[in-house]
């Protein structure tokens, strides 16, 4: 018997008499209430710890941020619960899709900027972002990710606007890279993006194809250049410290020879003044002691024929020092 019939049977004197003779009348009712029941049951519903959830009550906020564990909401359609992955990273490709440039496509006005100095790269993004204000994230933008790119793109634009070609395809690409993030931070919490920005990375920066040749041969004669300077560097290095060490050995030589000159000088001075005394003193025996030490000197260093007092001379002598004529 069902539980209809068992309560019918129990309970005979508190039911009136059309329901007690009509069963289908009493079942009707407690569907009903079953209905409702299931309905305001309805209501109850639960957040995962990654989600946050927004109520919204005949399309107005009623709640704007709910966070995780078990709720109650009036049922559908009085209330209705939007439930949003807050700390699930999304991305976003700003430039041109990845699966463009795997497949070769390319998107010149969407990939393209022009650089400080009248240039133009092809630059592609990849963004992250997370939700950080709920309510702002369903009912603020009619795309959102749309919003995203086109204040990622602004920025990006600006910071590459303001520096050459050859610093944002080498050396500036990570303070690109930072002050787009912060910049695009402001601006999307103007907006009310309702969004947290999480990385910017620029995955390439690459001239255009058109132009790609040309910018390899300007890299190579900027290493040429970079090598031959280190060469030269290295030179340099090498000769002038040896030409340094070669003028302070000339100077030092220099230096010990005006020494010796001087000291020879001073010398020769002081012995002439000794010798200038001496001869002041006893001018015979002076001039005679000079004369003899001075043929000392000259002497053996000249041929010599000496004659005795009659004026003879040995020929033979002259004829066996003297070398044979030539003829």
């Amino acid at each position: 018997m069902s539980s209809t019939g068992i309560r019918l049977a129990t309970l005979p004197e508190q039911m009136p008499a059309d329901l007690s003779r009509d069963p289908k009348r009493w079942t009707f009712p407690r569907a009903g209430a079953a209905v409702v029941l299931a309905w305001v049951l309805s209501g109850t519903y639960v957040v995962r710890p990654t989600q946050q959830a927004v109520v919204t009550r005949f399309g107005a906020v009623a709640e704007p941020r709910v966070y995780p564990g078990i709720h109650y909401a009036l049922p559908w359609p009085l209330e209705r619960v939007t439930k949003v992955k807050v700390n699930q990273l999304q991305r976003l490709v700003v430039g041109g899709d990845a699966a463009d440039s795997v497949l070769g496509r390319t998107q010149p006005l969407a990939s393209q900027f022009l650089t400080g100095d009248q240039n133009i790269i092809s630059v592609r993004v990849i963004v992250q972002y997370a939700v950080a204000v709920p309510v702002d994230y369903l009912f603020r933008s009619v795309d959102v990710a749309k919003t995203i790119g086109c204040a990622v793109e602004a920025e990006l634009m600006r910071r590459i606007a303001r520096r050459g070609v050859d610093a944002v395809l080498t050396t500036e690409r990570v303070a690109i890279q930072d002050e787009v993030l912060g910049a695009a931070q402001s601006r999307l919490n103007q907006y009310g993006a309702g969004v947290r920005l999480s990385t910017i990375n620029i995955e390439s920066a690459a001239p255009p194809p058109e132009a790609a040749d040309a910018f390899r041969d300007v890299a190579s004669a900027r290493a040429d250049t970079a090598r031959i300077m280190d060469e030269a560097r290295g030179y340099a290095n090498d000769l002038i410290p040896r030409a340094r060490g070669e003028a302070m050995q000339l100077t030092q030589s220099a230096e010990g020879y005006r020494q010796s000159k001087v000291n020879e000088a001073l010398g020769n001075a002081a012995r002439f003044t000794a010798v200038e005394e001496e001869y002041s003193r006893a001018a015979a025996v002076t001039g005679r002691r000079l004369y003899l030490e001075t043929m000392e000197q000259v002497l053996p260093k000249i041929r010599k024929l000496i004659i005795d007092a009659n004026g003879n001379v040995d020929l033979s002598i002259i004829s066996r020092d003297d070398p044979p004529a030539k003829r």
